[in-house]
């Protein structure tokens, strides 16, 4: 007769503290358990009902500009510093740690267009109406110099600019995308494909030879420095404000548009988006992904801003308050835990990338809960009462009114859509995703 003996050490049941909890065995065969699912479909309903109650997402207003933010610019290096360009040519240096203005300078007689830093963060550049490009030196407390480092006086007006990742490249638009380097004063290369002008430009992060622009003929336009013409453009319906590389797929990028959508393309068919973000009730101004790759921030003229998962249509969130104006820029923030937003009432805000987060730090049992819950939130999340609760947002009766109203209006040309196709011969009323609807042409 074979007996079998529980053998276990006393030592790893000790308690490191009288307050610790006591170590328990358990059995997890779902025979013992009868009740687990109920139990935890409440315990997935209470973490969602927490989630919407703890859904703080405004942290603070950096105000101390005399005219709306036009530009916003991350430091490459620091996480605590953050540039900002206003409409009367101000440039500031904020350090968000401590929600203060570092320094201040006149940078130009207009409006600041565009600025970029450096990628080893001891300069930045910018640009303005008044025709210049001025490169500044910048300290590691990020005191700025009074005077320039170098001026470039350009033949048109520039209307934005961004810098290479790794080189001493920088691009500008305006009538033509120009590449510039930082020590001469005439531009290296310059691409046009008859447009009026371009007034928007981003590099690739990955493929770094990459650059996308925005032109006013409502086109997106993409180019390889290594090659002396433009790669191919896209036309949509109306014009795109601005663009965003995704930073984890360096074919994907995601454009603003005027028609309050988002569109995200993979530059190797420009046909047809990969997905097209709706919600906004005005035209998209600004983009912005987060460092993960994962999400998107989009700036609206509805004086809002709507967070994206880059796999869905619809948005996660929304934040607004009452005091914020159209909001111009917005960025996401290098450790992907914040959000900034400079609106046209001139303060920047910083918000929470996740309305419900704890600030600060975290206990090995808090971060255990937290997981957990947000394991329970996603095995319940097609329930109907936990979907209910987890998508429910309070807005602005603006923006709830123009949202009924476009729905109402877009369930009126689908239901005549609809009719025209049943009383025409068949084939004759093509149906065309909704997605497709804005793309005029791709030019290769």
């Amino acid at each position: 007769m074979k007996i079998k003996v529980l053998s276990r050490n006393p030592d790893e049941y000790r308690r490191e503290t009288k307050r610790d909890i006591h170590k328990v065995q358990r059995n997890y065969d779902p025979k013992l358990h009868p009740f687990e699912a109920p139990r935890e479909y409440v315990r997935a309903l209470n973490a969602t009902k927490l989630e919407r109650v703890f859904a703080k997402p405004f942290i603070g207003a950096l105000d101390g500009h005399r005219d709306g933010v036009n530009c916003l610019c991350k430091h490459p290096t620091s996480l605590s510093f953050l540039l900002s360009g206003a409409c009367d040519g101000e440039v500031r240096v904020w350090n968000l740690a401590k929600r203060n203005c570092v320094a201040t300078i006149q940078a130009h007689e207009g409006v600041v267009q565009g600025m970029c830093f450096h990628p080893d963060g001891r300069s930045f550049l910018t640009c303005g109406l008044d025709k210049v490009v001025k490169q500044w030196g910048i300290s590691e407390e990020c005191t700025i110099n009074e005077e320039p480092i170098n001026t470039i006086l350009g033949k048109s007006v520039f209307q934005y600019m961004d810098h290479h990742q790794s080189e001493n490249i920088f691009a500008t638009c305006g009538q033509q995308v120009d590449i510039w380097k930082e020590d001469r004063s005439e531009p290296v290369r310059s691409f046009t494909w008859g447009v009026d002008s371009t007034h928007h430009v981003k590099f690739n992060p990955i493929e770094t030879n990459l650059l996308g622009a925005c032109a006013s003929d409502r086109s997106i336009l993409l180019y390889d420095l290594r090659g002396s013409t433009p790669l191919r453009k896209v036309i949509l319906s109306l014009k795109s404000n601005a663009i965003a590389w995704n930073p984890m797929e360096s074919f994907v990028f995601t454009a603003a548009s005027e028609d309050y959508n988002l569109y995200t393309f993979d530059m190797r068919k420009l046909s047809a988006p990969i997905m097209m973000h709706m919600d906004h009730v005005a035209a998209v101004m600004d983009v912005d992904y987060s460092p993960t790759g994962k999400e998107l921030v989009s700036a609206g003229y509805d004086k809002c801003l709507r967070i994206f998962s880059v796999d869905t249509s619809r948005s996660r969130e929304i934040y607004h308050t009452k005091r914020m104006q159209r909001v111009r820029v917005v960025q996401w923030s290098l450790d992907n835990k914040y959000i900034i937003s400079g609106s046209d009432e001139m303060n920047i805000r910083v918000w929470k990338a996740r309305a419900s987060e704890k600030l600060g730090m975290l206990s090995t049992r808090e971060k255990a809960s937290m997981n957990y819950n947000e394991k329970l939130k996603e095995k319940f999340i097609h329930h109907p009462q936990i979907r209910r609760i987890a998508r429910h947002r309070h807005v602005p009766r603006q923006i709830y009114s123009l949202s009924k109203e476009m729905r109402i209006m877009k369930e009126s040309r689908k239901r005549k859509e609809s009719n025209k196709r049943r009383h025409s011969k068949p084939g004759a009323v093509p149906y065309v995703p909704e997605r497709k609807k804005a793309i005029v042409k791709e030019v290769e």
